[in-house]
């Protein structure tokens, strides 16, 4: 269940991006979906987010997006480096003007030491800009994680649509 704060969030949003003419387009890991869900319980929203990749697995993240396996392998699906492989990956096989992405440990299993439950990498990119990934631990059980993530992809999308893309 999305909460009333969440869905106001995610309607606030799409009219910024309504007022400035971009699309979205996510790509989701941990949140299977739910920056998606979001954006989609609002009447209309068909206008702004263009697509959404649910690419739980190493896999789907390489057949999907185009993540390099070996990337996986080296740093770990949970990282920044795989959180802007995402971002760059969504853009790159949709119309969409922005992308979002987000990986981490929800949990309660899956945590190491060095990658303990909470962990989220968040990734933004305007076409044409340069990507922006966070680190980011949020406390509580899986669904506050989720839906902290959730919120947090959300601020990042409103900076994105503020971000200049590059004129080369």
């Amino acid at each position: 269940m999305i909460d009333a704060a969440l869905l106001a969030e995610a309607e606030a949003l799409l009219a910024l991006y309504r007022a400035r003419g971009l699309r979205i387009v996510t790509a989701e890991s941990c949140t299977g979906g739910l920056v998606a869900a979001a954006l989609t319980a609002i009447p209309g929203s068909s206008d702004v987010l263009e697509r959404g990749f649910v690419t739980y697995s190493n896999e789907a993240k390489a057949e999907m997006l185009g993540v390099d396996p070996a990337l996986i392998a080296t740093v770990g699906a949970v990282s920044a480096e795989v959180a802007r492989a995402m971002v760059e990956g969504a853009l790159a096989r949709s119309p969409a003007e922005v992308a979002l992405g987000v990986t981490g440990i929800a949990g309660p299993g899956g945590a190491t030491a060095a990658k303990p439950v909470g962990l989220v990498f968040l990734g933004a990119m305007r076409r044409g800009a340069v990507p922006v990934v966070e680190r980011r631990v949020f406390p509580g059980d899986r669904a506050s994680v989720r839906a902290a993530s959730v919120a947090a992809a959300f601020r990042l999308a409103r900076a994105a649509a503020h971000a200049s893309p590059s004129k080369d």
